[in-house]
């Protein structure tokens, strides 16, 4: 079989310098605006990070977290193209056709289009997951994968003297920069998601520093990683080949005890939800050897990502821009219990495709319960941290506002005093349906006027006040496999003011509760159905 190889000039000249587009009508100089840095992570889980009670070395987020502000509510869509659907549009996904399959964004203008009409340069890196080019939707440039997983050493054919890199989709994976797509991709030899992604976004700072350009940036990062499959650098891994010996149990409590002495949960109103992995000792020694490096790869992984920001804010701090800049970090869904496999390599290397599994994902979402896919909290409940000096607070302040990714994009139209269109691209953009999160930034609450909804397969929550109403898989455990599964069930209802954490179901305390809360669903469901089905018709 002849394997076609994009060489290093050619991959030179796909990103060499482009004109620039057109900043749009925003007017000369922005002062007092700030630079934007917005930064995704892929399938972490609650409890992955320092600052959220992982062992796991993240010193660049626990100094982003300690210089300000943890969210200890901040709700995703359960699924990776939902969520970035949602968050790149303020809409929720139901509203712009991206909440059944990844396909192109409907009567949506994106973070990317308003926040040019503000004056800014909007940079985009990294995962995407539509059919749509970004660079089409509103970025001055767009580097990076457009669609879902892929090998994070080598996307594309096998290279000379490699093992063959084991692939969800053989080459089905399309790469963008800029206007240029390809499909496969075959990179050099040193690529590494996570380091590529970031040399690409330091890259295009670097040129808008160059430009003498007075305009604020907009750089949007979307990591792969820790999505599977679980790749990571052998002196990465090397960090914690002995820490997971212990097994899920163990692990798990020492993170759920140290987030509480973070103070990022209470115990009062975080009481740990019941484990729902198996017993460490049922597994035979390579068992757990073999779940033991799993979670090893994973862990190295998010140290990667931590790794990565450094260089990153080390570049704007070495710019003078830091502090001129509002950080955001967040991840799309909990922690991953999907599993796929390809290769027979050793787990961590480019010819094996491995998964972090159900077991460990439960462990990643402590206190939660479930995990990605499912509406309950260890699903939709991630991280998000911000740091902008001078108007959020310093001190690693704990917020507990229930926000969702819908309210990004309404919080960048308030920070940066952007317009938002009615219309777009020949197409008209609906209202958005967040609220701006920097009255949460600069005091710490934020009055929410709307309730926070969610939908994705079998998982249907709403959130109005301190109240949840959940509809979602009873878990079974199958015997064989001892994972955790979900069949049908009825609406369960929580007070999350005492119970974040879904464990005591109000539903037959309060019946007029759950029927309003269930109207109130039926009704925004109603509402966005009809684009649902249009989209996939």
């Amino acid at each position: 079989m002849n394997h076609v190889y994009w060489l290093a000039t050619i991959l030179l000249m796909l990103v060499a310098p482009q004109a620039q587009a057109s900043p749009g009508e925003a007017g000369d100089g922005d002062a007092g605006k700030p630079n934007i840095l917005l930064v995704m992570v892929d399938d972490m889980g609650f409890s992955d990070i320092g600052p959220y009670g992982s062992e796991v070395e993240t010193p660049t987020l626990d100094r982003l977290a300690d210089e300000g502000m943890r969210f200890n509510s901040f709700h995703n869509t359960a699924k990776c193209f939902p969520t970035r659907a949602a968050l790149m549009t303020g809409q929720y996904a139901q509203r712009v056709g991206m909440s059944v399959r990844n396909l192109r964004f409907r009567n949506a203008a994106t973070f990317g289009d308003v926040l040019k009409t503000a004056g800014y340069t909007t940079l985009m890196v990294g995962k995407h997951h539509a059919l749509d080019n970004p660079y089409d939707m509103g970025f001055d440039h767009y580097w990076g994968m457009r669609d879902g997983a892929a090998n994070h050493f080598n996307p594309g054919y096998q290279r000379d003297g490699e093992a063959f890199p084991a692939q969800k989709r053989q080459n089905q994976r399309v790469f963008c920069f800029d206007a240029r797509c390809m499909q496969p991709f075959t990179p050099e030899n040193d690529y590494y998601t996570t380091d590529t992604f970031t040399d690409w976004a330091i890259e295009l700072l670097e040129r808008h520093e160059a430009a003498a350009d007075e305009q604020p940036f907009f750089l949007y990062l979307s990591y792969t990683a820790p999505h599977d499959p679980l790749h990571a650098w052998p002196r990465d891994i090397a960090k914690y080949e002995d820490r997971y010996e212990a097994g899920y149990e163990a692990i798990a409590r020492a993170r759920y005890e140290r987030q509480l002495e973070l103070g990022v949960i209470s115990a009062d109103t975080h009481p740990r939800s019941e484990p729902m992995h198996r017993e460490w000792d049922a597994l035979n020694e390579a068992e757990k050897a073999d779940e033991a490096r799993r979670m090893a790869v994973y862990s190295a992984m998010i140290d990667s990502i931590d790794q990565n920001l450094a260089r990153l804010l080390a570049n704007l701090e070495q710019t003078g821009e830091l502090n001129d800049t509002l950080v955001m970090f967040l991840s799309d869904n909990g922690a991953s219990a999907e599993e796929f496999a390809a290769g027979d390599g050793e787990i961590g290397a480019i010819d094996r495709w491995a998964s972090l599994g159900g077991h460990w994902a439960n462990v990643s979402n402590v206190p939660f319960k479930a995990y990605k896919n499912s509406s309950f909290e260890g699903g939709t409940n991630t991280p998000f941290i911000v740091r902008w000096p001078g108007v959020v607070p310093a001190g690693g302040q704990v917020n507990g506002t229930h926000a969702h990714l819908v309210d990004i994009m309404a919080t960048l139209v308030d920070v940066a005093g952007a317009d938002y269109p009615e219309s777009i691209r020949g197409e008209a953009v609906g209202p958005m349906d967040g609220v701006s999160l920097l009255p949460a930034f600069r005091k710490g609450t934020v009055e929410r006027d709307r309730p926070i909804f969610f939908e994705w397969r079998n998982g249907l929550a709403i959130i109005d006040g301190h109240w949840k109403l959940v509809r979602q898989a009873v878990r079974k455990q199958d015997e064989a496999s001892g994972l955790w599964a979900f069949s049908t069930q009825e609406w369960e209802l929580y007070d999350l003011s005492k119970d974040k954490t879904e464990i005591n179901n109000l539903a037959n305390k309060h019946p007029k509760k759950l029927e309003e809360l269930k109207a109130k669903y039926e009704a925004w469901w109603a509402e966005v159905e009809p684009a649902i089905v249009s989209a996939n018709e």
